[in-house]
């Protein structure tokens, strides 16, 4: 299928081949009719990808003090791949979306097959979105009106922040499409409405909906026309639907307001506020969040665990659908607020008119032949990137998911290993599209079962998120695959059990486990070290993890499993790696119960004792400060001692021959990790880790993470 791709590096658009979405569960699989450029927002983008990289980071402050940070912990090297990586990797523009339903998720109710639904989509010929987000559209409206709907909601969602009454005067300021759509739904209200903008021909439209305006790039008095709009008594409310970098906008609000008037951005301004234009009005001052309550709840947006109408009678979804009943009422217009139609085929040229300086207002994007009920064949999951068959005695490698981590190292790692790459899976396409065209992948899929049944590929890595791999590592032992899998094996010891078994039993098969530190060469070096120490070592190992929010995925602990299965079992490993021994037993606590913490088995003590009388403490703590370093661990062992610092320098104490062991660069061995296991494949065996090791640390992560969540 075709889908429009943005580059954030430098501004480009691209239609880019990229195989179709699978139907998730609670979403519908959506065969787009038509797509609405919010000109705003996409704008913006486009004028980030092609500043310069000062302005880049004049416009995201936020994110130049991440950067520095990182670059405290990481080095500049690694933090300066990292921001190339994230720039890199193009974005999926859209989120006004109109189609034909083609299939349902499980778990989906009240939609059907045929049906037409606006949606949050991108501008790709079919999308998978989450039920929540999605409509019905009643069928006296018509699929380029139904177009609208998410911008209308937007509108919506700042009148009802503001909470205007019958007989009330508003100000709209900004009369792009959102601003012209909140002028007739607020005309609808029974409101009076004064539009301010400077441009003429939307003055015009607003006009045509009802509205009194005024233009202040004509010189006109914007105090005074609002001063007499309100009839001397000030306006009783502001929307700001304008995007400008000017804290004008809301310091004219607070001008032209009433006593304890009410302002409400919905779009962007400076937010340099003046104290003595709230102060002496109490005036009240809102950001309106995008759709409405459960934008950015993921429980609600990708759970699809919708709010009880008798508490949250507005929601995203409740939102869309008056904006519909709006249009079909007649009551909102949108026809006049169509500039320009094109196909999908001239995608790009449509961008280039948004950044052009020309006139434009609402640009369609028409997908042919999409408004067909049904359709004869069933959308590509796979596309062709590049041919190319495995080469002898290369590891033909597919790779299941294509995320962040994925690409920035997994990817790469196993590309210098000498890997033939075949196939990369990921769920929406555009990751695996992306990294495959970088790396030099022969296709990128949405469906695994393409990797898994391309006898190119003898190995399977698995990187998706963690509640799929237990499935996915045994359907690629199944299909006679070596399997990869980045951490964690799994989340429950029934899984691990039925994995030990199936890899138990295929002895000619290679599974490998993503526990990169023991690769490290300051591991190495250490691990020779301690070799030559018949005493038992005691091992103190501080991991300052960072915070992460509750409702991250990682933290999910039927999504990611928390963090100890998540991150945790590195450090695990690494003390099983360096004593020796197998664990004999584990204990772990965590920070007791407090108001102020959400979570708590991020921040937990755990003790390992290992059958040579070795004991291993592991504090992982997710309430320290990001500029500390990450990962330090101390060996105190037959008089003698060993420092690690976040994998670039290394120290001791005591040993002949040996003080320190520095790195220029951060290096936690996920390369030398790939390779062997790549070099092991090629050669029959064995594992670079004995399969006996992997789960016997897998059963203690996730008993100890079981007794953490106690």
């Amino acid at each position: 299928m075709k889908q429009l791709l943005q580059s954030l590096k430098d501004g480009t658009t691209e239609l880019a081949d990229v195989p179709a979405p699978r139907v998730a569960p609670g979403q519908l699989l959506i065969h787009t009719t038509n797509s609405l450029v919010s000109a705003g927002t996409e704008r913006m983008l486009v004028e980030f990808g092609q500043a310069n990289w000062f302005d880049k980071a004049r416009q995201q402050p936020d994110k130049v003090r991440m950067v520095l940070d990182k670059a405290r912990t990481d080095g500049l090297a690694a933090t300066f791949e990292a921001v190339q990586s994230k720039l890199d990797q193009p974005l999926a523009p859209g989120y006004c979306n109109v189609g034909r339903v083609a299939e349902l998720g499980t778990g989906v109710a009240g939609f059907a097959a045929g049906d037409r639904v606006a949606s949050n989509g991108r501008h790709a010929e079919i999308v998978s979105v989450p039920v929540n987000l999605c409509a019905r559209i009643p069928d006296s409206v018509g699929d380029e009106q139904a177009a609208f709907t998410v911008l209308a909601a937007i509108g919506l969602q700042g009148i009802r922040l503001a909470a205007p009454t019958l007989g009330e005067c508003v100000v709209v300021t900004g009369l792009g499409l959102i601003g012209l759509l909140t002028v007739q739904m607020l005309k609808a209200q029974g409101c009076r409405v004064l539009g301010i903008d400077f441009d003429a021909a939307r003055l015009a439209l607003a006009r045509q909906f009802g509205a009194e305006t005024v233009n202040p790039g004509a010189d006109a008095d914007v105090l005074a026309a609002a001063q007499a709009f309100s009839r001397g008594r000030g306006v009783d409310a502001v929307i700001i639907t304008a995007s400008t970098k000017s804290d004008e906008p809301v310091h004219q609000a607070a001008q032209i307001c009433r006593q304890r008037g009410r302002i409400v951005l919905v779009g962007v301004t400076g937010l340099k506020l003046s104290r003595a234009d709230f102060y002496e009005k109490e005036l009240s001052f809102q950001v309106s969040c995008s759709y409405g309550p459960g934008r950015y709840d993921p429980a609600y947006e990708e759970g699809g665990q919708d709010y009880p109408v008798g508490f949250v009678r507005w929601t995203e979804r409740r939102n869309f659908e008056a904006a519909l009943d709006m249009m079909a009422a007649g009551t909102l217009d949108v026809a006049p607020l169509i500039s320009h139609r094109f196909p999908l085929a001239a995608a790009p040229e449509a961008y280039a008119l948004l950044s052009s300086g020309a006139p434009s207002l609402g640009i369609l994007l028409q997908y042919s032949g999409a408004d067909a009920p049904e359709r004869e064949a069933p959308p590509a999951r796979q596309v062709a990137l590049g041919a190319h068959a495995a080469a002898p005695g290369k590891a033909g490698v597919g790779f299941l998911g294509a995320g962040n981590y994925a690409g920035r190292v997994l990817i790469p790692a196993f590309k210098a290993a000498g890997a033939s790459l075949q196939t990369v899976v990921s769920a929406g396409g555009v990751s695996a599209v992306h990294f495959g065209r970088k790396y030099g992948f022969a296709a990128a899929a949405t469906d695994s079962a393409a990797a898994l049944a391309d006898p190119a590929v003898d190995t399977v890595v698995i990187a998706t998120r963690h509640d799929a791999h237990g499935a996915q590592v045994l359907a690629a032992l199944r299909a006679g695959k070596h399997v990869f899998c980045e951490k964690p094996l799994c989340l429950t010891l029934a899984e691990l059990e039925v994995i030990e078994a199936e890899a138990v039993a295929r002895p000619g098969q290679l599974l490998m486990l993503g526990f990169n530190r023991r690769f490290a060469p300051q591991t190495v070096r250490m691990k020779a070290l301690l070799d030559q120490v018949a005493e038992p070592k005691s091992f103190i190992m501080t991991v300052n993890a960072g915070a992460i929010p509750a409702d991250h995925w990682t933290q999910d602990r039927a999504v990611g499993g928390g963090r100890t299965v998540g991150e945790a079992c590195h450090f695990i490993d690494l003390l099983r790696h360096l004593a020796g021994a197998p664990i004999l037993r584990h204990h772990a606590v965590a920070l007791g119960r407090h108001p102020a913490l959400a979570i708590r088995d991020d921040k937990a003590m755990i003790t390992l004792e290992f059958a040579d009388g070795s004991v291993g403490t592991i504090h992982y703590l997710a309430n320290g400060d990001k500029g500390f370093p990450k990962e330090r661990l101390e060996v105190f062992a037959a008089g003698k001692v060993l420092q690690l610092d976040n994998f670039r320098r290394l120290r001791g104490w005591g040993w002949k021959g040996f003080s320190r062991m520095n790195l220029w660069r951060q290096d936690k061995g996920q390369g030398a990790c790939a390779k062997t296991f790549v070099e092991a494949v090629r050669a029959g065996g064995p594992a670079p880790i004995p399969v006996a090791e992997i789960f016997e640390v897998s059963r203690a992560t996730i008993e100890i993470a079981a007794s953490l969540a106690d």
